[in-house]
């Protein structure tokens, strides 16, 4: 195994967010505009593509992998791909092998693979839900259904998966539903993540307006939940702590009021085989151009370590409603990888 990629703020680089596809069966208001303009086949990388990078990544000390999109699950053959990325996990601190392999999902699949998941490898899943009124939910996903959502997220329970529910939290949204989804993930054994919404591409709605600082929803929680500091960890941006009324834990991302960039250890590659360094903004390095003119691993691996090396401190998200200013990268998060 080769150095472990470091940025310029000496963070170590060990999860990648990999996408595999821009497309996804909703359309949720943060995330996508009504009418979306998906990605030609030819640009998206394939399978064997996907994994050869995986392993670089893999090879150079990455630990974690989160496969993600788009809505993963709707790729075509996305259990193949799944099942061929098993052999990359290995034991804990076992050199050139993954610790984990999760998944990102709205759920509309997971009935249909979450034994799948659970053969490949996957141990737990992350599931976007914001909303338990089956109304609310299909106007927030512009054409979901809450009933397939939450027939996925039980079918993943009964696999043994672990889940936890990620709510994008929305002034006008679903800011009246906090307490009704932390009771019922202690009702199903999950635990709950709160996310900030963040200004990427054009939705069609006002971000400003839908801006909910996460500092104020805790406040308001607290006076009903006993929330207790936590130190658990899964590798992403979440800080957690523990609702001592269900035993499980609530985790916050905080992108806008109190970013968590000091301690990022992530980059996404998007199923274009974009690398980007940072969520919010645009540097990276076109690893499928590089790929497809015949390069190899070590050339791969190069301009991988390039580009981190240009990783920037923190990302330049910014969202201020008493000045109406917001501002973003103008790519959606389905581009990117979510």
């Amino acid at each position: 195994m080769l150095s472990p990629f470091m940025d310029p703020a000496g963070r170590r680089i060990s999860y990648l967010r990999l996408s595999v596809t821009d497309r996804c069966d909703m359309r949720c208001l943060y995330c996508m505009s009504e009418n979306m303009t998906f990605l030609p086949r030819d640009d998206v990388l394939d399978y064997d593509e996907l994994l050869r990078l995986a392993r670089v990544f893999v090879h150079q000390g990455v630990r974690r992998l989160r496969i993600t999109g788009g809505e993963p699950l709707v790729r075509k053959d996305i259990g193949h791909f799944l099942l061929a990325l098993r052999p990359l996990l290995g034991q804990a601190d076992e050199p050139g092998r993954l610790d984990e392999i999760t998944l990102t999902t709205n759920g509309s699949r997971l009935a249909e693979f979450a034994e799948l998941l659970v053969r490949a490898g996957v141990r737990r899943v992350n599931v976007s839900l914001d909303t338990l009124d089956p109304e609310r939910f299909t106007q927030l996903t512009r054409r979901g259904r809450l009933a397939t959502t939450l027939d996925g997220i039980r079918a993943a329970r009964e696999a043994g998966l672990a889940v936890r529910i990620n709510t994008v939290a929305m002034a006008g949204g679903n800011d009246t539903e906090f307490d009704d989804l932390l009771a019922w993930c202690g009702e199903i054994g999950a635990d709950l993540c709160l996310i900030e919404t963040m200004p990427m591409g054009e939705t069609g709605d006002s971000r400003i307006a839908r801006y909910l600082p996460l500092s104020d929803v805790r406040a308001d929680l607290a006076r009903r939940w006993t929330l207790e500091d936590s130190p658990h960890r899964t590798g992403g941006p979440a800080r957690y702590v523990r609702v001592a009324e269900t035993g499980q834990r609530l985790g916050f991302i905080t992108p806008l009021s109190h970013n968590f960039c000091s301690t990022c250890n992530r980059v996404r590659l998007s199923c274009t085989g974009r690398l980007y360094t940072c969520l919010g903004q645009e540097d990276g390095a076109d690893l499928r151009g590089l790929m497809r003119a015949g390069a190899d691993d070590a050339a791969l691996a190069g301009m991988i370590n390039q580009a981190i090396g240009r990783k920037p401190a923190r990302h330049d998200f910014m969202l201020d409603p008493a000045l109406g200013q917001v501002a973003g990268p103008e790519r959606h998060m389905s581009v990117t990888g979510g």
